[in-house]
């Protein structure tokens, strides 16, 4: 059993997987027993053994050959059975997932429908910190609430996940999620996680092209939900 009466068996973690095989049975073997309900692990078109470690190590496997954070997600998502919460998270190991119960506990006391895990600053590189910077600002200028991270580590409501709609298929999925959360008028809160090194090189901020086109995906999500509240 965890907070207020939740019980293990209703809490999904779906974890988007891409050449992670050096990494993602460590990530797996760190989630505390109390929390392990259905752990899913979306193999996102690896070409190394990451579906097999994840496998091993005791998670279902499902894959989507889609290249694209979002897509993994959306995979990960339909291959649920109506849990009563989601929780996200990388299996790079940057995430901790000593954090899951920080992240739950809003939830499980009917305080909030989507927690966000906060990750420190000093964690960022100078392209996430400029990066989110910029994302967050527009948020709070637009819908005048005030994120501080559009970190991947969060937890949300199955049923008002279902109620967002979720469309990006890459590096759009976060602030869409944030942003529609707003929109949606879901109670939103920010806790602080932790951020540990990543184990391989990020597939993001990683390459100046996957920095690029992420930061241009993430404008062009937050004006283009900008411009629908409009139509």
């Amino acid at each position: 059993m965890w907070h207020n009466g939740f019980s293990v068996n209703q809490l999904a973690i779906i974890i988007p997987a891409l050449n992670e095989e050096q990494a993602i049975a460590r990530v797996l073997s760190e989630i505390p027993a109390e929390y392990r309900g259905e752990v899913l692990v979306v193999d996102n078109g690896s070409t190394d053994g990451t579906a097999r470690a994840a496998a091993e190590a005791g998670a279902k496997v499902v894959r989507e050959a889609e290249r694209g954070y979002g897509a993994a997600c959306l995979r990960g998502i339909a291959s649920l059975n109506r849990p009563g919460v989601v929780l996200f998270m990388d299996g790079d190991y940057s995430a901790d997932p000593r954090d899951i119960p920080r992240l739950l506990k809003p939830l499980s006391q009917g305080e909030a429908d989507l927690v966000l895990g906060a990750r420190p600053a000093h964690s960022l590189s100078p392209q996430q910190r400029w990066g989110n910077g910029l994302a967050t600002w527009l948020i709070r200028l637009f819908w005048g609430h005030a994120y501080r991270d559009l970190g991947p580590f969060r937890a949300i409501r199955y049923e008002a996940l279902q109620a967002l709609g979720m469309e990006d298929r890459n590096f759009g999925w976060t602030v869409e999620m944030q942003v529609k959360a707003l929109q949606r008028r879901l109670r939103v809160c920010e806790v602080p996680v932790s951020e540990r090194p990543r184990i391989g090189r990020s597939k993001v901020s990683g390459t100046a092209r996957g920095v690029l086109l992420a930061g241009s995906k993430i404008l062009y999500t937050i004006l283009k939900l900008r411009l629908r509240s409009y139509l």
